[in-house]
């Protein structure tokens, strides 16, 4: 059995002569919560717009809960939830009539479904409040509230903690660990604070140019991301030969200011310098120190990984 809810396969969408994506496979396995990482401009929308429906992939072939043809995606896509960019909504319509709105075009009738996700997404005291009045953040809510209606297999969120503040980012948070482990629902969504993904992603794509540089888990990233060590040389090309010839068996890349990266050192900091030292090579700064997720992405790419 196929346990990817989504799966695309080269898939490119071009404008003209540019390449937006760039032979993407994408990889979502069922229950996982995915967190789609690139710079602006990288990709991230176009994607999620094709899987999505809202768009057309120039080549290549997407594959939604394992079905490829279009009248078979078509029925796919009603188990999906969707929030792309900047959600729209009419701005003298109130949020509890939204709601409703949107209800009644994804036929949904119970009317109670209106104040189950106004209570999940915390604006039950803004029902009556305009929409047009609301803060980003709150349209961000009402946006995530109307994705969710229909009882989705799957949510496909765009940006979807932008304009929250730092407890609004919490509360969401929340929201998405219990959809993703008492309903069971698959959630891919992108996000430029790396810091909040870190905390609630279970697996990792990262896009760069329109193309996906690598996929990860969770799990496999954060043995990635062990200590590692820091040295500020300056010869940063005589020290990498010198390293790769000592210590044949580790790690390291060079970074942009004349830096070396150890990662998972074996040795004691002290060996490391030894072998500058021993070389007449200038150590100006060494320290030890654990990536985050910014890190490591800000590295795969000064690496210039190759795309999946």
């Amino acid at each position: 059995m196929n346990d990817y809810v989504i799966e695309t396969k080269q898939v490119t969408k071009a404008y003209d002569s540019f390449l937006a994506l760039d032979h993407v496979d994408l990889h979502v396995r069922r229950g996982r919560i995915y967190g789609l990482i690139g710079d602006n401009g990288a990709g991230k929308s176009t994607l999620l717009k094709l899987l999505a429906g809202l768009c057309f992939a120039t080549e290549g072939e997407i594959r939604l809960f394992g079905k490829y043809t279009q009248k078979e995606q078509m029925h796919a896509r009603r188990q999906m939830g969707c929030m792309i960019e900047q959600p729209g909504f009419f701005p003298n319509m109130t949020v509890e009539q939204t709601l409703k709105y949107y209800g009644i075009q994804k036929g949904v009738l119970d009317r109670k479904k209106a104040d189950e996700m106004m209570e999940l997404v915390g604006l039950e005291k803004k029902r009556k409040n305009k929409c047009g009045t609301l803060s980003l953040g709150q349209k961000q809510r009402l946006g995530l509230a109307i994705a969710m209606l229909g009882e989705p297999r799957l949510l496909i969120l765009d940006e979807p903690v932008n304009g929250l503040d730092p407890s609004g980012m919490m509360e969401l948070r929340s929201v998405f660990r219990r959809l993703n482990e008492e309903r069971n629902i698959t959630i891919l969504l992108s996000s430029h604070i790396l810091a909040e993904l870190q905390q609630i992603a279970t697996a990792y794509g990262f896009l760069a140019k329109g193309r996906l540089m690598e996929e990860i888990s969770a799990s496999a990233l954060q043995e990635k991301c062990s200590d590692c060590i820091e040295l500020s040389v300056s010869d940063p090309e005589a020290y990498a030969a010198l390293f790769a010839k000592t210590f044949p068996k580790e790690t390291y890349h060079v970074l942009a200011g004349k830096q070396i990266r150890i990662s998972k050192p074996q040795a004691d900091p002290e060996i490391y310098s030894k072998l500058a030292y021993e070389n007449r090579i200038y150590i100006k700064g060494m320290q030890v120190i654990r990536m985050s997720l910014e890190d490591y992405y800000m590295e795969l790419k000064e690496r210039g990984a190759k795309p999946c």
